[in-house]
């Protein structure tokens, strides 16, 4: 068995084409452009390469993109007040610190500061219970990314088991919900599960997402199963996944690239939440 690789970058595309028509229709019934604005502390490289992405990708499909740059000691109140005054901005609909942050400042705090009407990163706490009560509100980009990457190979979650291999709030236990919402059977793997390799084994579904090259070992997949990769970890000069990507092709179904699978994902659905965010503020002013 070959896995079918399956092309975030073309789902993405595809998704973005769709929300650029969106905003196309809105503009010509002479409504406002959704706004989205990127907050960066400090000047580090990776973090301004995925700022400078996040700002082409939402001007290409017509939104109001701008940023904020912040110098590298700035203080959480600095940090906190120029949230504060992007909340009150009615022309910004979705606002995105860029993490992680220098040390020294309260990444959680930051997450507080935002509207959670404009949380598009979908990580405030309203939104995190809003995901696990199952009522209406802001997903977080790259679980909801691998979502439509499941729905986009026509990939049904029900009845099947998923293996989520990693707990953090960004990925591995919101997408442990999402999978319960589409009546999947779901467990959890972290540093203390005591048998990786069954667990993955078992899996219909694995979701990775720890940061750590190759960890899951291609021998590990069962025969069919759809392997998501969300690991982005540099070797050598490389991107690598978290998944031993050729020997897992071997065995899985379909099977995510890295780099090309989730991460372009990741940025289509963080339009998409803003666009969603821009459609019902203005709805709420009708």
């Amino acid at each position: 068995m070959v896995a079918e690789i399956v092309d975030g970058k073309k789902i993405a595309a595809q998704t973005r084409a769709a929300l650029a028509q969106r905003i196309a229709e809105r503009t010509g019934r002479a409504e406002r452009r959704p706004g989205l604005v990127t907050i960066l502390v400090g000047d580090d490289p990776a973090s301004k390469v995925y700022v400078g992405r996040k700002q082409r990708e939402s001007k290409e499909i017509g939104m109001h993109s701008e940023s904020a740059v912040l110098a590298v000691d700035c203080t959480q109140k600095e940090l906190v007040a120029t949230i504060v005054a992007y909340n009150q901005r009615p022309d910004i609909d979705g606002i995105l610190v860029q993490m992680p942050l220098p040390k020294g400042l309260d990444e959680d705090a930051a997450i507080r500061a935002i509207d959670p009407c404009k949380d598009v990163d979908g990580l405030h706490p309203m939104n995190q219970g809003a995901l696990f009560t199952g009522k209406p509100g802001m997903r977080p980009c790259t679980p909801a990314g691998c979502m439509r990457l499941l729905e986009s190979c026509g990939y049904d979650p029900a009845g099947k088991h998923a293996v989520v291999v990693g707990r953090s709030r960004l990925v591995g236990k919101p997408i442990a919900i999402m999978m319960l919402d589409r009546h999947a059977t779901v467990t959890i793997c972290h540093s203390r599960t005591a048998d990786l390799a069954a667990e993955v084994g078992r899996a219909d579904i694995v979701i990775a997402a720890v940061g750590s090259p190759a960890l899951v070992r291609g021998e590990w997949i069962k025969p069919g199963a759809f392997v998501l990769d969300v690991g982005i970890n540099r070797v050598d000069g490389k991107l690598v996944g978290d998944v031993d990507t050729a020997a897992a092709a071997e065995r899985a179904g379909w099977i995510t690239p890295v780099p090309g699978g989730v991460g372009p994902m990741t940025v289509a659905m963080l339009l998409e939440n803003t666009l969603t965010a821009c459609e019902l503020r203005d709805g709420d002013q009708r």
